[in-house]
């Protein structure tokens, strides 16, 4: 896998440890660094991101839900260990990670291992995933969580939402949960589609005041926590009909396409043939954005920061060019943005002078 151009070294004060409501802010409040092609970087808050956009344009967001997804087990020798359930896989099984309590890795996990999680579930590892050959020590392991009722009824009993050593604390579910999250019956993402929280339902209405349209796809996402070099997995998606007709219309007015994450954009990039006309679709998607597939149909980007190495940083250099990206991780640097799911803003906007082809 091609490595982002964007390179930089990140202090680790800079990570949001807890939700802007605990700071006092709304979630709108959170600071958004708008960078444009050809224009200096401007610092304001993210209630300013309809004035930002023009009338015409089109806001794409990703209504995946957040599941509670972490449980804590124990493996057969009564080491206590954390499951992160990623998602479905074929044949009835599912994508887990194991962590410690502490948020490592557990880099000793085999083939048939079973783990003890509450109400007398028992999750047994089956594969490695994606590479089913790899039977000792996988990140993440294909496995069977035989579960009466279903596993989203149990989960939401006994999980919680997914946390990462940067976060101090537990939070509820509905703190990593977006203004637009819908439930539909599938399992959601393992983690928040988290480029969507600050939205809240006074700046929905201003992007309507403007003339901004807002239309929504799917994509429900696994764990986020890659390794460098690891390409990013298949995950689930769908574009609707009318969210098809809406990005091809404003396009054919010369409109920008802004999509809200590196989720939304992967769905929509995923529907798009090569001259940018987007297709109502749906299933798995495997695509990979970065030099060698560049966006099609994505104008515009509204994102979190994301860590060095990232493969979301190719993602966004897909849309953006690395040139606008660097140029908007130095000027978040310098000004100390906060990063992750809790963290601030960026709103990046190429020029939009030559529709792009793959």
């Amino acid at each position: 896998m091609s490595s982002a151009s964007t390179t930089f070294t990140m202090p680790p004060e800079l990570s949001a440890a807890e939700p802007p409501e605990a700071r006092g802010l709304d979630r709108d409040e959170v600071r958004l660094l708008v960078a444009r092609e050809r224009s200096p970087v401007r610092h304001t808050t993210f209630r300013a991101l309809p004035s930002v956009l023009r009338r015409g344009d089109l806001v794409v967001v990703n209504t995946s839900d957040t599941e509670p997804a972490a449980v804590d087990g124990h493996r057969a020798d009564g080491r206590p260990v954390t499951v992160h359930v990623s998602g479905p896989a074929p044949d009835q099984l599912h994508v887990v990670e194991l962590r410690t309590p502490d948020g490592q890795r557990v880099a000793d996990g085999v083939a048939g291992e079973g783990i003890a999680l509450p109400c007398g579930v028992v999750a047994t590892l089956l594969t490695g995933h994606p590479d089913p050959r790899v039977a000792t020590g996988s990140r993440l392991w294909r496995a069977r969580i035989p579960v009466a009722g279903g596993l989203r009824a149990w989960l939401a009993e006994a999980g919680r939402p997914i946390r990462y050593s940067y976060v101090d604390r537990r939070w509820p579910i509905d703190a990593y949960r977006t203004v637009f999250a819908r439930s539909d019956g599938e399992f959601g993402s393992a983690e928040m589609p988290s480029a969507g929280r600050p939205f809240t339902s006074g700046i929905l209405n201003a992007l309507h005041a403007r003339g901004v349209g807002v239309a929504r796809i799917v994509l429900h996402t696994g764990v986020s926590s890659l390794e460098a070099g690891e390409v990013p997995l298949p995950e689930r998606y769908r574009v609707p009909p009318e969210t098809a007709d809406a990005v091809n219309a404003v396009r054919a007015a010369g409109g920008r396409v802004v999509a809200v994450g590196t989720t939304t954009t992967r769905a929509l990039e995923t529907a798009a043939a090569p001259d940018g006309f987007v297709t109502a679709s749906d299933g798995w998607t495997h695509l990979v954005l970065g030099p060698d597939r560049p966006a099609r149909v994505v104008d515009g980007l509204v994102t979190g920061w994301h860590e060095p190495q990232a493969s979301h940083l190719l993602l966004l250099e897909a849309v953006a060019g690395a040139r606008l990206v660097s140029r908007a991780y130095a000027a978040a640097l310098e000004h100390r943005y906060r990063w992750h799911e809790f963290g601030d803003s960026c709103l990046l906007l190429p020029a939009q002078s030559v529709r792009r082809s793959g």
